[in-house]
């Protein structure tokens, strides 16, 4: 067994100063925690596979492909490989736990 505290996860990923801490790979899927403080601007582009956004805390929008939806703390977002989406107007600190399959290249 695996077992992760997200306190300790964001805790690492502030250490290692960047928007993204992949904290599990497996050989069908990684697990990362993303994270875009209010105001950011959300850079990614499409994946090679696909993705499971799942929000553990903060507020923004989301679109994929071209649908937008709101998001917020326990909304789940299904993002199928090779489709544009990009987080926007995060009114919120977002924090995102990211599942890839397969996993994240």
């Amino acid at each position: 067994m695996k077992a992760f505290r997200l306190d300790e996860l964001e805790a690492e990923r502030a250490a290692n100063e960047g928007a993204y801490l992949q904290f599990l790979r497996e050989r069908n899927m990684s697990v990362g925690l993303y994270a875009l403080d209010a105001g950011d601007v959300d850079p990614q582009g499409p994946h090679g596979q696909d993705e499971v956004y799942v929000v553990v805390s903060g507020r923004a929008s989301i679109t994929v492909g071209d649908e937008t939806t709101e998001v917020g703390r326990g909304s789940v977002v299904y993002v199928p490989a090779g489709v544009t989406h990009r987080f926007h107007h995060i009114s919120e600190d977002l924090r995102v736990l990211v599942v890839f399959s397969p996993p994240e290249s």
